[in-house]
């Protein structure tokens, strides 16, 4: 469930390993990582590649090894019956399977400051696309957030704005972003950190124009022209639909293995003999991985290291309920 980096590993390997194969997406493929415009640290791509290439590449993999893939569906609930996982998609169709991967990923955190919700889709964006880059040629470009998608993104504008300037809430980008990333924003003549820095209020008529900072410290307001805002500042996991006993922890994300030991709950619901698979939830049989898991790496890397990795749990899992 899910075909970001993770989700598309797992069919992948799943096909190509002889299971059957199903991958259901909600949306479009790809996750977060399919609107990067720039990924330069996936290994493979010493030149880089963007998310969107990365996902066309990963899919067409995919459906050649065998998967059968259906989107845009979204599954409402999944159920046991059997030794069975019922899962019940949103036009009420059921889908009987032995074993679920679930790689639904996160979505990106909005930003309720004042005027934001106004300006969404005209001139304010969560996330880059790269349809949207030659828009802002030569064009004042903002960002908010200080990880690699913001840096990403911010590389990639800066071949068409005129200036970018980063906007957060720390000092520095040292603590939060990939040294390459920091070493390549600050060697950009045309992109500017501004640490401490925080939105106050989007201005404009029928579309951005202004942007109200405030420097944070001295509480000094002053405001800038802005042709567009791109706004990165965390996710949050897709895991409010899940109607199993599956533990989460306090953010919402899916915890795995050992770590579900910690739970009282879990030792009172599990009832088989093993531990569970590093991968595998509070629900045997039924496994996470990539970015909706507790303790992702969050990186693409990562992500389809644990999706290619479940799949061989899941044989085990199977070798189990023959």
């Amino acid at each position: 469930m899910g075909a970001g980096p993770a989700g598309l590993a797992a069919g992948v390997y799943g096909a190509s390993e002889g299971l059957k194969t199903l991958l259901i997406e909600r949306h479009s493929p790809g996750g977060q990582a399919g609107t990067s415009s720039r990924i330069e640290n996936y290994l493979g791509f010493p030149a880089g590649i963007s998310g969107a290439e990365l996902t066309a590449r990963a899919l067409t993999q995919a459906r050649r090894l065998g998967i059968e893939f259906l989107s845009p569906a979204s599954v409402e609930s999944i159920e046991e019956l059997d030794g069975y996982k019922i899962m019940k998609l949103d036009n009420g169709k059921l889908i009987s399977t032995r074993s679920v991967i679930l790689t639904t990923g996160v979505a990106y955190r909005e930003l309720d400051t004042r005027g934001i919700a106004k300006f969404a889709g005209k001139g304010i964006y969560y996330g880059s696309a790269m349809t949207e880059a030659t828009a802002c040629k030569d064009k004042e470009v903002y960002l908010v957030g200080g990880g690699n998608s913001a840096g990403q993104s911010a590389i990639y504008l800066s071949k068409f704005a005129k200036n970018v300037y980063v906007l957060i809430r720390k000092d520095s980008l040292a603590t939060t972003m990939s040294a390459y990333l920091v070493n390549q924003l600050l060697e950009t003549p045309n992109i500017h950190i501004m640490g401490k820095t925080e939105i106050v209020e989007a201005k404009g008529s029928d579309r951005l124009t202004e942007l109200k900072l405030t420097a944070m410290g001295t509480g000094q307001m002053f405001t800038r022209p802005a042709d567009a805002l791109y706004i990165f500042i965390g996710a949050k996991p897709f895991t409010e639909w899940l109607t199993l006993h599956i533990i989460k922890d306090r953010k919402g994300f899916i915890e795995t293995g050992l770590s579900l030991k910690t739970y009282d709950v879990f030792k009172n619901n599990w009832k088989l003999r093993r531990d569970p698979f590093l991968l595998e939830t509070s629900c045997p049989g039924i496994f996470a991985a990539g970015d909706v898991r507790s303790g992702s790496m969050c990186r693409v890397a990562s992500a389809v290291g644990e999706g290619s990795m479940a799949i061989s749990f899941v044989h085990r899992y199977l070798n189990e309920v023959k």
